[in-house]
């Protein structure tokens, strides 16, 4: 990452629009307002302003709205109103239906965030959510979100960008090694080499964004009780294990395979920084358990910070002013602290 990509916690956080039908308006108004009493630090973001008008009337939480010409400005503009950086498209929606002709926007706005933190000009990227649906409708070729920013990141000129989905909260982080794929399919696609590129990836960002100098990281087993030595499954024995000798043979601090039954009460997390699950579930239960509306999805391995609240985009309740705010102020918050460990992990390096 260049001098002019490096995150800083001098920078506004670029925030997404995400789908306008959906709560992303909302909770993004509600956390303007709670700016204050969370200690937000600056943020715009790209839409809109007739759309958070429209939305702030409906929700019953009408707000200063400015509209800014650069990221630069709203710094100076946030203590007072909400920034928002206008986007050349405009789209007329209805909150809580699903509309393919929002999607160029919603796209346009993803690139445009990842395109201000290249020219230095936005300290990290937090995305609303999106109905990925929708977006297949449009045109969109990408999985979601996070493949997306990986094949921006790669257009940097960063080669292969391999991103990783990290579930974070004040009491937990999970990672997902395979994430949504069926669960018949999951041992075929569990490899020692998708073990080791995972956790590397994992132990660089914690160090760099979080200051964790030597990441404490807890492998789970697939089968349970961690394969009973070979009883319930050989994936332990022929796959996770020799991945994690490799790694600790590398300096790594890696534990496991653990049986996940046993993982994740109070005590045992007192013993690691962060987990590596071998399928969805096993990861996100956990943490959607412990930390419902305080998980915050976090994308390690990108050039660029990225956090995003860690729901959807709840049309049931869009644009009725009941939608809650927490992920994406948690979202914001990690955001900003993310850019300000790289920051400080940036002047150590100089």
């Amino acid at each position: 990452m260049s001098s002019s990509q490096t995150a800083s916690n001098d920078l506004p956080i670029a925030l997404t629009m995400g789908d306008p039908a959906g709560i992303g308006t909302d909770i993004t108004i509600l956390s303007w307002k709670q700016r204050k009493q969370h200690g937000l630090a600056p943020f715009f973001v790209l839409s809109r302003k007739s759309l958070f008008a429209e939305m702030a009337v409906l929700d019953g939480f009408e707000i200063p709205l400015a509209t800014i010409r650069c990221p630069f400005e709203a710094i100076e503009v946030f203590a007072k109103a909400l920034p928002i950086l206008e986007l050349p498209q405009s789209v007329a929606t209805k909150p809580g239906s699903a509309d393919p002709s929002s999607g160029e926007m919603t796209i346009f706005s993803i690139t445009q965030a990842v395109e201000l933190v290249k020219k230095g000009q936005a300290a990290s990227i937090v995305t609303n959510p999106i109905n990925k649906h929708v977006l297949y409708e449009a045109g969109f070729e990408f999985p979601g979100h996070t493949e997306y920013l990986a094949k921006l990141s790669e257009q940097w000129g960063h080669g292969p960008v391999r991103p990783v989905m990290m579930l974070a909260s004040k009491q937990l982080r999970t990672v997902p090694l395979t994430i949504h794929i069926p669960l018949s399919k999951v041992a075929e696609h569990l490899t020692g080499a998708l073990i080791m590129e995972t956790a590397r990836i994992i132990s660089k960002d914690l160090t760099r964004y979080f200051g964790l100098p030597s990441p404490r990281i807890a492998v789970a087993g697939l089968n349970p009780h961690a394969g009973e030595n070979g009883a319930m499954g050989a994936a332990e024995i022929d796959i996770i294990a020799p991945a994690l000798d490799v790694l600790k043979a590398e300096g790594m601090n890696v534990t496991g395979p653990h049986p996940a039954d046993t993982l994740f009460h109070a005590s045992a997390r007192e013993t690691y920084d962060v987990v590596i699950g071998m399928y969805h579930d096993q990861a996100l239960i956990p943490i959607k358990t412990l930390s419902f509306d305080e998980g915050v999805n976090t994308t390690l391995g990108l050039p660029f910070i990225r956090t995003s609240p860690d729901h959807g985009t709840a049309y049931d309740i869009a644009g009725k002013g009941v939608a809650r705010p927490t992920s994406l102020i948690e979202a914001l918050k990690l955001a900003s602290q993310m850019a300000c460990q790289a920051s400080i992990d940036d002047r150590a390096r100089a």
